[in-house]
């Protein structure tokens, strides 16, 4: 440590929260990581573990709105929703969904991919010397569509991946069989992405970065944060249900579970909980050579250490019910469509929850109120692909350093100013 070194609180033992905790350790800071439950309990164990810088293009494509009253009734759609929750949701809802202009579409990939774009480098950089790194894999991205059809309809959405920069194969369904034996009865239209990759337990993998953090000094609390000490617009100690940690700076990175802190930091985030799901294969017969999105039920079919994981969907329900039993077995059904010979041991199954803003877009940044207060959190489907990078900003703005990327759609301040 140095004399300009700080003591760091970070709230959330998640991908973006251990990363920002490693970045500012080699830095020179000590930090603290609080978590109530501890490293990668949540979305960041549950995902389907996918690196994708491609994956720049928001759900509010135009024309959603229409769409979703037909997806709510289809069995096959990868759309839920807890009804009783429903009257909660609406007015978020109002609000994702003014989003949805082909304008803004545009302009949200342009903003994710500064911060997607070199998401493989940023994992391995952070990785490096860690031990983690055994679990990052370079590969293809894989695209299945019922046929060419199904694709072309999405001419909007690969013209955006197009415009910045993503290159792609298209394959028949003879091309892909040769290129993935484990879809030898695949039929259909496929697009297959280079340059992606996939961390092969992503539980592990997070709980190995934490582990490091920890050998080198780092301290873990596992508490639950209750409120926040505050004096002359800075926060000088995180309260939980464990004692007062004090620190001279703070970052929130508690996922789903953030509205509350940034609110009492004085952001209103407009934040809801994207319930995903995956469906684990235990020593399958048949393993993918890539990860594979099922585009019809927007799921991710990823080959795991031991096992196949095939997570997605989407579901509003809130934060405090349990899951849902129609996810799971669509997920269950759309597999046994994809893999109709596989075999496995056991299945086991999982819900967490992926932090949704408003316009679809993270927040990373300080807060205007409290100068030394920053907010990491909400990046919906991308997390596992964005948290590296997102861990690494924060830590640079704690050390004053300077971003050479422009973080202004970011920032907490457009929900200070009451857009969004």
């Amino acid at each position: 440590m140095t004399d300009r070194s700080k003591h760091v609180a970070v709230v959330g033992a998640g991908i973006v929260g251990v990363s920002a905790a490693i970045w500012l350790q080699r830095a020179g800071h000590r930090v603290t990581i609080i978590d109530k439950t501890g490293p990668a309990a949540g979305a960041s164990h549950g995902n389907a573990g996918v690196l994708t810088p491609s994956s720049v293009v928001v759900p509010t494509t135009p024309g959603l709105i229409w769409r979703i009253p037909k997806m709510l009734v289809d069995p096959q759609s990868p759309l839920f929703v807890r009804w009783s929750y429903l009257p909660r949701a609406l007015p978020w809802l109002a609000r994702y969904l003014s989003h949805s202009g082909a304008a803004t579409v545009r302009g949200a990939a342009d903003v994710l991919t500064t911060l997607l774009h070199d998401s493989i480098e940023q994992h391995q950089a952070l990785a490096k010397g860690t031990g983690a790194d055994k679990w990052i894999v370079p590969s293809d991205f894989i695209y299945a569509y019922a046929d060419k059809g199904v694709f072309e309809g999405e001419r909007f959405e690969w013209e955006i991946r197009r415009q910045i920069g993503v290159e792609w194969e298209e394959m028949e369904a003879a091309a892909f069989r040769r290129y993935d034996p484990a879809f030898a009865d695949a039929d259909g239209f496929v697009v297959r992405l280079p340059g992606h990759g996939y961390i092969s337990d992503p539980g592990r993998y997070v709980a190995a970065l934490c582990d490091h953090f920890e050998a080198r000094g780092g301290a873990l609390r596992i508490a639950q944060v209750v409120d926040m000490a505050t004096e002359d617009g800075r926060v000088t100690a995180v309260i939980t249900d464990k004692g007062r940690i004090d620190a001279d700076e703070m970052i929130v990175a508690a996922g789903a579970w953030s509205g509350p802190m940034a609110q009492r930091l004085g952001v209103r985030v407009p934040l809801e909980s994207k319930r995903g799901y995956h469906v684990e294969f235990v020593n399958p017969n048949v393993v993918p050579r890539a990860p594979t999105m099922i585009a019809q039920g927007q799921f991710v079919i990823t080959p795991m250490e031991g096992r196949l994981r095939c997570a997605g969907v989407a579901e509003f329900g809130g934060l405090d019910a349990g899951p849902s039993s129609a996810p799971i077995e669509l997920l269950k059904r759309q597999t046994r469509d994809a893999l109709p010979h596989l075999t496995y041991d056991r299945v086991e199954e999982w819900m967490g929850h992926r932090p949704a803003t408003s316009d679809s877009l993270p927040v990373i940044g300080r807060t205007g109120r409290f100068s030394n207060a920053h907010l990491a959190f909400g990046h919906q489907h991308v997390g596992m692909t964005g948290g590296p990078k997102t861990g690494r900003l924060v830590a640079d703005a704690i050390g004053g350093g300077t971003s050479n990327i422009d973080l202004s759609a970011f920032s907490p301040r457009r929900f200070e100013r009451g857009r969004r």
